[in-house]
């Protein structure tokens, strides 16, 4: 990023405690406009943590100190109507697990439909204004409108992410957190999606915050990679550089322990 550029996300000395445990340690990010900067690191390093404080989705009593600015606008302190307002509408995020995130007993079409009017500033809509803009935002992530009437557990796992990522961008925010989005899918349909956010992402110039513990989902589809662990941030570059040449122990270790096509088998894999 260059000195120019003003940050969409900036994070200062972010910390966030549950009770006696520090989870997140004093963590500093920033994101420019249409970047794509991949969070890796090992269950319990915090990433989902500082996604969640992002939009201010922790319970009230965890503690969340620090400075999330979202375009020069801090977001620590903001009060939850004031929240509401960019919640949707510029900032969006996706869910690692789209059963759990998806109402069972609502259609696909209700539930679109909802999270386009519970937004505080979208203007009433008509029925048929409604039911084009819910159409529009399924056919953007490949589901015809047929599909409109049925039940989540109708689709299959990588279909309900669909919807989930056409409910998060049916506002056209400008920042898109996707927490773990492909966690629970299988590789054939992870790729799926993948694509299709990289995709999503490039044609409407989204910034997107990334989280995973998988090296080479962080190597499809960011730009730049922060590595973490125990609540800090070890290194951060290019992805390319970082992969190729990095300068941490525990991101070298990290990158030991992923199989590649030219790993040893007749060696053990690094470990944690």
């Amino acid at each position: 990023m260059s000195a120019e550029t003003i940050p969409l996300l900036s994070i200062r000395d972010l910390r966030v405690r549950f009770g006696a445990l520090d989870a997140v340690r004093g963590v500093s990010l920033t994101l420019a406009p249409g970047e794509v900067l991949g969070l890796v690191g090992e269950s319990g390093s915090g990433k989902s943590a500082t996604a969640l404080a992002i939009l201010g989705l922790h319970p009230p009593a965890v503690q969340v100190t620090g400075s999330i600015q979202f375009a020069g606008r801090e977001l620590l302190g903001l009060t939850h109507r004031s929240l509401r307002t960019l919640r949707g509408r510029q900032i969006a995020m996706i869910f690692q697990e789209p059963m759990t995130a998806l109402n069972p007993v609502m259609t696909i079409g209700a539930q679109l439909a909802e999270a386009i009017r519970a937004h505080p500033s979208q203007p009433r809509l008509t029925r048929t204004s409604l039911r084009d803009r819910v159409v529009a935002a399924l056919e953007s992530v490949a589901i015809p409108a047929s599909r409109l009437d049925d039940f989540p557990h109708q689709f299959s796992g990588g279909q309900r992410q669909r919807v989930l990522i056409a409910m998060a961008l049916v506002h056209n925010p400008a920042l898109l957190i996707a927490d773990e989005p492909t966690t629970a899918l299988d590789v054939t349909v992870q790729a799926q999606i993948l694509s299709l956010l990289a995709q999503l992402q490039s044609t409407r110039g989204l910034a997107m915050l990334f989280t995973s513990h998988d090296l080479a989902v962080i190597r499809q589809v960011a730009t730049r990679v922060a590595v973490m662990r125990h609540g800090h941030i070890l290194e951060t570059g290019p992805v390319a550089e970082v992969f190729a040449h990095p300068e941490h122990p525990y991101t070298q270790q990290l990158l030991r322990a992923a199989p590649t096509m030219t790993t040893d088998r007749t060696q053990p894999l690094a470990t944690l």
